[in-house]
């Protein structure tokens, strides 16, 4: 087993510095999927990848891992999202998932193909693939990016994310070594226009992989719809320690039943045990870009600011004025929130039309229709 390892990573390292030797500087997107349903944030990332490649002069390109069966369809997609080549690796050990295969067949494409950069999800699979395939092509990686920008004097990829807990926007290049590789957490981008008539090149690849270590997937267990939820959500309504305990939860979760929407988290309400890990907004949560988000008992510290602040139209209610939170909303309520919010669902019922989402929504709506169109 140990020579079988060395002798796949002497492969994986020629294929690396061939890749950074003859690099196009093309920007590929690793499309993550189950199946034929891809995640939400590969599709975040196509986006950002076409914006990136018109800043190099190059091409955006997606990668899809897997047996085959349903990479005709995932590579439509990613072409109507902008993709410009899709590389298709086809191989059965490439599918379900696991990180041993994926990764020899993506470092074989960068051997052959020589992208200049490798975007990923910051998902359990994304982190496990990508950390992989960067050692084995001895490349830098940055995770967790929050923001990505070509350098306009050296057109080196800038990936900046947050340190030491968030408190500092960290920016990192990679000089020395190609591709230069980052994964970017879901909700940080927003997702395109699905253009279905755009037209592209698909490349098919048969790796190599006779001798990967078998393993067998014995179950596959999906995230919780109720819990996976935040990841999409039109609104979101989310609160902190200023809800005291478990049970008040269920105000929030009344609130947001009324708006169509679903109930998130702050880090301090999840620590104190409140709510699932899985509703946590924030630098160590979920990033999140919805139309409305309501913000209850929530102070703003600066983690939980990083992964809600891209929403359209925030609504804060805090018993403090001097939250930081009104720093950055765009209505505020100060007041106790145990009489504001059960105000507020009884004014909604009243307004409610036939539609479900209520006169409320729709004016948040229209105010951010408004914001655009002033600008």
């Amino acid at each position: 087993m140990a020579g079988t390892r060395n002798n796949k990573k002497k492969e994986s390292s020629a294929a690396g510095k061939a890749g950074a030797d003859s690099n196009t500087g093309d920007v590929w997107v690793v499309i993550e999927h189950e199946g034929d349903l891809a995640a939400r944030v590969s599709w975040e990332l196509m986006g950002e990848a076409r914006r990136l490649a018109a800043d190099l002069g190059t091409q955006p390109a997606a990668v899809v891992l897997g047996d085959g069966e349903n990479s005709g369809q995932l590579a439509e997609q990613a072409i109507s999202y902008g993709a410009a080549i899709v590389y298709i690796a086809a191989h059965a050990a490439l599918s379900p998932f696991t990180a041993e295969p994926q990764s020899r067949a993506l470092a074989g494409l960068v051997g052959k193909y020589s992208p200049g950069i490798i975007l990923l999800g910051a998902t359990t699979r994304g982190r496990d693939l990508a950390s992989a395939v960067a050692t084995d092509l001895e490349t830098g990686l940055t995770a967790d990016c929050t923001s990505l920008e070509i350098d306009p004097g050296t057109k080196l990829l800038r990936q900046t994310r947050p340190a030491f807990g968030g408190n500092i926007m960290a920016t990192i290049i990679s000089p020395g070594h190609l591709p230069q590789m980052a994964t970017v957490r879901p909700g940080v981008f927003p997702i395109a226009k699905a253009d279905a008539g755009a037209t592209g090149k698909v490349v098919t690849y048969r790796p190599r992989l006779a001798a990967v270590q078998p393993v067998r997937r014995l179950h596959y267990l999906p995230e919780l719809e109720d819990e996976a939820s935040l990841q999409g959500a039109d609104v979101i309504v989310s609160g902190g320690r200023g809800m005291h305990q478990a049970r008040n939860f269920s105000l929030l979760e009344d609130l947001a039943r009324e708006l169509g929407g679903v109930v998130g988290a702050s880090r301090g309400a999840v620590d104190a045990g409140w709510v699932s890990a899985r509703r946590q907004v924030g630098q160590t949560g979920q990033t999140v870009r919805p139309v409305l988000y309501v913000a209850v008992g929530i102070s703003g510290a600066i983690q939980h600011l990083a992964g809600m602040q891209q929403a359209d139209i925030v609504l804060a209610i805090n018993n403090d004025p001097t939250a930081p939170i009104f720093n950055i909303a765009d209505f505020g309520i100060v007041g106790d929130l145990f009489e504001v919010v059960p105000a507020l669902i009884t004014e909604i019922k009243k307004r409610k039309d036939g539609a479900g989402a209520g006169i409320v929504f729709d004016r948040v709506v229209a105010e951010q229709t408004r914001k655009e169109a002033a600008k």
